[in-house]
């Protein structure tokens, strides 16, 4: 069950709104800019599981770790997903951390989330973000060769 959430004016907005309540900026600003979810994953049936590579698509720019071309995003990657307020729990490829999948559940944010932190470096210094740890698209070869287990 989902903790009931109320307009405060002393919480932020992520402790206060469900998803679903969020105005598009305060929903892109849960997005901490860490690159995960841009890895691509090997998904399993058997058993069910999902593995990172370190392996980026061939939008995220490797240094910021965002996308380069976030509005057109969808057209240039038909796979890429985008997440919404009503997807965000079936997905369990989101990596723990992922702020949407932490409020989704009525979590807080951690210490190093740029909007609790005031800092967009918080989530690199960290330790949290794929910068120098990811590798591009081109680069890959078998992504089989590139499972790595530090994204979960």
């Amino acid at each position: 069950m989902t903790p009931k959430r109320t307009n405060s004016p002393d919480k932020p907005f992520w402790r206060t709104k469900r998803l679903s309540q969020m105005t598009a900026e305060e929903w892109e600003s849960l997005c901490d800019g860490c690159g995960k979810c841009c890895l691509h994953k090997l998904q399993f049936d058997k058993p069910r599981r999902v593995e990172y590579t370190n392996v980026a698509c061939r939008l995220l720019d490797l240094k910021t770790c965002r996308c380069s071309d976030y509005e057109h995003r969808s057209e240039k990657v038909p796979d890429c997903v985008q997440l919404a307020p009503d997807t965000v729990k079936k997905l369990n490829w989101l990596p723990s951390t992922c702020a949407y999948r932490l409020v989704a559940r009525g979590d807080d944010l951690y210490w190093w989330h740029p909007l609790v932190s005031g800092d967009p470096e918080s989530v690199v210094k960290a330790g949290q973000s794929v910068r120098g740890r990811a590798i591009a698209e081109r680069q890959a070869d078998i992504l089989d060769h590139h499972l790595v287990s530090w994204p979960k």
